[in-house]
Formats: structure tokens, C-alpha cells, sequence
């Protein structure tokens, strides 16, 4: 026994969807999770760029500093013995050091 509102639901179903819509909307579907440029790949995609982008700034500042340090180790003698005094632990010939870490 039917009644009058799956009549109705199932007489709207054939007059609105058809195998066409259908095929269109599992296609979409297929595309949108199922391939290699899918919604959640292309989102850790995103993030991993995102990520080398921030590593490679870290890097051209740790070599932007470095640059500057070398330029300044050639042309100036107090940086030369700030580095050699921080870095190694070199001392002067009465002089006591004290490396606190």
C-alpha cells in the first residue's frame, strides 16, 4: 500500500533526476576525492609548500647573517675577535674565561 506523499516523492524523482545527473554528480564526487588532485591531497599539499616556504626564509636569513659576518670578519679586526672569543673559547695570555652555558 502506497500512499499519496511516496507517489509523490517517487514521480518527482523521475521527473528531476535522470542517469545523466546521476553519472554527473558520481563523476564530481570521484574527482573531488578520489584522484590525485583531491580535495584533502591538495590541502596537505598546501600545507607542506607552506612549510618549505617558511624553511627556505629561515635559510636565506641564517645565510644573509652569515654573509655579513664573513664580510665583516675580513675588514674588521673586532669582529674577528669577538667571534674567536665567543665561538672557540680563545683567551688572551692573562686572561681567565669563564663559558657559562
Amino acid at each position: 500500500m502506497k500512499t499519496r506523499t511516496s507517489r509523490g516523492f517517487i514521480a518527482w524523482c523521475r521527473r528531476y533526476i535522470s542517469f545523466s545527473l546521476i553519472a554527473i554528480v558520481g563523476m564530481l564526487i570521484y574527482i573531488m576525492f578520489f584522484t590525485d588532485n583531491s580535495v584533502p591531497e591538495t590541502y596537505v599539499y598546501d600545507r607542506e609548500i607552506e612549510r618549505l616556504r617558511l624553511e627556505i626564509q629561515a635559510a636565506n636569513d641564517t645565510l644573509q647573517y652569515y654573509r655579513s659576518l664573513n664580510r665583516n670578519l675580513s675588514t674588521d679586526a673586532g669582529t674577528m675577535e669577538m667571534v674567536v672569543r665567543e665561538q672557540y673559547h680563545m683567551q688572551r695570555p692573562n686572561e681567565d674565561v669563564y663559558v657559562i652555558n
